[in-house]
């Protein structure tokens, strides 16, 4: 790639050196001047553009969330690949919220327990449970009812309590020959607060404040 400019892009730059030095005497950002169809110049102005101006029609843009999935995990991102078509060529609000919830990092990913779980399909037992994350087991559930369940992840001991009880588990590609558009499905999320680290958060020690203070070892005490 040539970094020497032509005659005219020369001529270009000429024209618009002197444009910024005039119009820098004024209060505005000489960015505006050109369109966004504008070629990159081929060398610096020298100086001449004032890069400490706001741009007034980006100053209120907000940041909206991830847009890829920043995990190397290639499956994860075939999932994303898969659910960002079918998000793009149906209607459906279903495939819109799986791939938002793909895309999340981990921590907005919390596992869902088995009772958790049970408690959600109640009077939905017809329908299949989807899960975007992992499903873990609780011993506390003596009895586990017949359910259908796609998720990311399951742990071994869930895998065989949800067959053994007649279930089926089942993964997102599957779900998603089944069920392109989510009908029939039931979308289950756990807790996101429920992790350790929100029990810190706030100022432990002032009135009215329950944040878990964090307490080091205080030693052995001595008589």
């Amino acid at each position: 790639m040539s970094y020497y400019p032509s005659q005219e892009q020369e001529q270009n730059n000429t024209d618009r050196t002197a444009t910024v030095a005039i119009l820098k005497q004024g209060s505005f950002s000489a960015r505006s001047l050109f369109s966004e169809s504008d070629s990159v110049l081929p060398i610096p102005l020298h100086g001449c553009v004032d890069l400490q101006a706001i741009d007034l029609r980006f100053k209120h843009r907000k940041y909206k969330g991830r847009k890829e999935v920043k995990s190397n995990d290639v499956y994860l991102r075939l999932l994303v690949k898969l659910y960002r078509f079918l998000s793009r060529r149906t209607e459906a609000d279903f495939n819109r919220v799986v791939l938002k919830r793909l895309i999340m990092s981990r921590k907005n990913k919390p596992p869902v327990s088995l009772k958790r779980l049970i408690s959600a399909s109640k009077g939905h037992e017809n329908k299949i449970a989807v899960v975007v994350g992992t499903v873990t087991d609780d011993a506390r559930v003596l009895e586990v009812p017949k359910i259908t369940l796609a998720a990311l992840r399951v742990t071994e001991t869930v895998r065989a309590r949800i067959i053994k009880a007649g279930g089926e588990v089942i993964t997102f590609d599957q779900l998603a020959l089944r069920a392109p558009e989510g009908s029939n499905t039931l979308l289950v999320r756990g807790n996101v607060n429920a992790r350790e680290a929100y029990k810190h958060f706030g100022a432990p020690g002032i009135k009215g404040d329950h944040a878990k203070p964090f307490v080091g070892n205080k030693g052995r005490r001595r008589a």
